[in-house]
């Protein structure tokens, strides 16, 4: 090996390591800002917040779901939208996995409810609030998670046997389940109107 290549060789070794060792200190200050530490008996490190969950897993996930089975009026008449080629409900069928599997992620210790110095939207509590709220009874937070859990399942057994109509009915559930732990946790305050 001529000298010129070794010197290079070294060059690059030195500068991947230098790169290596930046990025674990941009974790660790990462980690100091906020982000909780890894808990050392889990193999889990929970990065995103409950909201950034909601945004970008939850809310997509079971908007496809929703948005799968209609019945859509207009001008021209009724008109059934559902899934009807296989494409379709194998695309369907992913949201309901993602769905149901976000469920876990919700409760994975650790995992705060909003990114720091996040704003509550109006008649929201404070992330530090809901915060509170989750670890004051962190069993029934985890039951709200496991029955959207159960009710994305209907949804996906609905998928499975192609039954529009029973999708229709999980979609509802679905919309159910968010609900009430919204009320219970986000805006526990809110005035529900009366059916």
């Amino acid at each position: 090996m001529k000298k010129i290549d070794r010197f290079l060789c070294a060059a690059a070794t030195i500068a991947a390591l230098t790169a290596c060792s930046q990025g674990g200190m941009a974790g660790q200050s990462q980690l100091a800002q906020g982000s909780p530490a890894p808990d050392r008996d889990s193999p889990f490190i929970a990065t995103a917040t409950i909201r950034e969950l909601m945004d970008s897993t939850v809310d997509p996930s079971a908007d496809a779901l929703w948005e799968s089975v209609a019945i859509v009026y207009s001008m021209s008449g009724e008109q059934e939208r559902k899934p009807r080629t296989p494409q379709e409900w194998l695309a369907v069928r992913r949201h309901a996995i993602t769905l149901i599997e976000a469920t876990n992620l919700l409760v994975m210790d650790g995992r705060h409810a909003a990114p720091a110095g996040t704003q509550p939207g109006e008649g929201e509590l404070s992330p530090q609030q809901i915060d509170q709220r989750i670890a004051s009874d962190r069993e029934a937070f985890v039951r709200f998670a496991h029955g959207l859990h159960a009710t994305a399942t209907k949804a996906l057994e609905a998928i499975d046997k192609q039954d529009s109509e029973a999708l229709l009915q999980a979609g509802g559930d679905i919309d159910e389940a968010c609900e009430a732990c919204h009320l219970t946790y986000w805006y526990p305050n809110q005035k529900i109107p009366a059916t």
